[in-house]
């Protein structure tokens, strides 16, 4: 018989924390106050100083995360609406979504074949008179060239935004600082820090940015029965705060884990039909997602299921190619490297709920593929 080798599984959280996460459910409960309460705003700080920002404010999922960081940027007038948004071409469509919602343009670019994020060395060619600012994706848990990037929109006078769903955790360097305008988080169940729920959270040192975000948030009310703006019911409730709170201390060792699985991928796979994606160096990459790439990806996938190896794809069709898109409210050329990707990628299972012995077998059985 097959192993059984799920792409992900979220049992090493009751194994590790499940005592604790259920004594705290019960505080919250308990404390009859639900909606932006003490586990909120102690997550918020925590968050913050995690991520080496001054402030985080908690909304209700990623995809409101990115939009209401951008809307909030037009509120204050660094951004308008109809100007121009840098978005690397492979990525999740909330991505683009969101720089839709904000009625900015998304300007699509091809990303580096071998990292699969931004390429800073093409933006230059991509910046018309209307371009306004950079929403770089660290894709896969991979973070981008954030010190070129900000060094680049610093010559142009662009802002720089990060879609970070995917890089709980990721830092380049010896410490962890934000150096961007804002960062918007994704607290999606299986992300690498994941709630029980939807959740996400927007992570600045701009104060004024976090105050209109949190105001947005909040029927766009600074005080209550007060609207400043026109806003949106996008709040990080206390339950999924105060497990967050719990998971928090724990992020950096099931990242090593993470890390240390996908040494072993990049050291044992060893068939020809593979391509492995570029390696780090450091920590500027956590793994959420391990990605190989092969120009056979579905008689892979159907060889790996047959044995009982669970995979996915992220992400079968790129933005540009989506229905939803066709409006010509986006710009973008060629995305050849895109389009490859997105024919060619393959996500082997990842997370720290998986045994030595499944990883062995799941590299066993790819090399075994013809």
């Amino acid at each position: 018989m097959p192993m059984k080798v799920p792409f992900y599984s979220l049992d090493y959280v009751s194994q590790e924390l499940g005592c604790e996460i259920s004594k705290v459910i019960d505080e919250v409960v308990d404390s009859n106050w639900f909606i932006r309460g003490k586990f909120g705003a102690q997550f918020e700080s925590e968050f913050a100083a995690y991520c080496g920002a001054q402030n985080a404010v908690g909304v209700g999922n990623g995809l409101d995360a990115l939009t209401l960081m951008l809307r909030a940027s037009i509120e204050l007038g660094r951004l308008n609406e109809g100007d121009e948004i840098i978005v690397p071409a492979n990525t999740f469509i909330a991505t683009v979504l969101a720089v839709r919602a904000a009625n900015l343009i998304p300007v699509l670019v091809d990303p580096n074949f071998e990292t699969c994020v931004l390429d800073v060395t093409d933006l230059e060619k991509h910046c018309s008179q209307k371009t306004r600012a950079i929403l770089t994706v660290h894709l896969y848990g991979r973070l981008s060239n954030m010190i070129a990037i900000c060094e680049f929109a610093k010559s142009k006078n662009l802002w720089v935004f990060e879609d970070a769903a995917q890089s709980h955790g990721a830092f380049m360097g010896e410490t962890r600082k934000l150096i961007s305008n804002a960062a918007a988080y994704s607290f999606y169940p299986t992300k690498n820090l994941g709630a029980m729920g939807d959740g996400g959270a927007v992570v600045t040192n701009d104060s004024e940015l976090a105050r209109v975000i949190k105001s947005l948030a909040n029927y766009g009310s600074k005080e209550k029965y007060v609207n400043e703006f026109v806003g949106v019911n996008s709040r990080l409730d206390e339950m999924q705060a105060a497990i967050l709170l719990k998971k928090l201390p724990h992020l950096d060792s099931w990242n090593k884990r993470r890390i240390e699985m996908a040494k072993r991928y990049f050291n044992e796979i060893k068939n020809p039909e593979i391509r492995l994606p570029a390696p780090s160096k450091n920590l500027e990459h956590v793994y959420h997602i391990f990605s190989i790439f092969c120009n056979r990806r579905n008689e892979l996938q159907k060889f790996l299921s047959d044995r009982g190896i669970e995979t996915l794809i992220h992400y079968p069709i790129p933005p540009h190619l989506q229905e939803c898109f066709k409006d010509n409210k986006i710009r973008y050329e060629n995305l050849a490297i895109a389009e490859t990707l997105a024919n060619t990628q393959l996500s082997l299972p990842m997370g720290p709920g998986l045994s030595e012995n499944e990883i062995s077998y799941v590299i066993e059985t790819i090399n075994d593929f013809k």
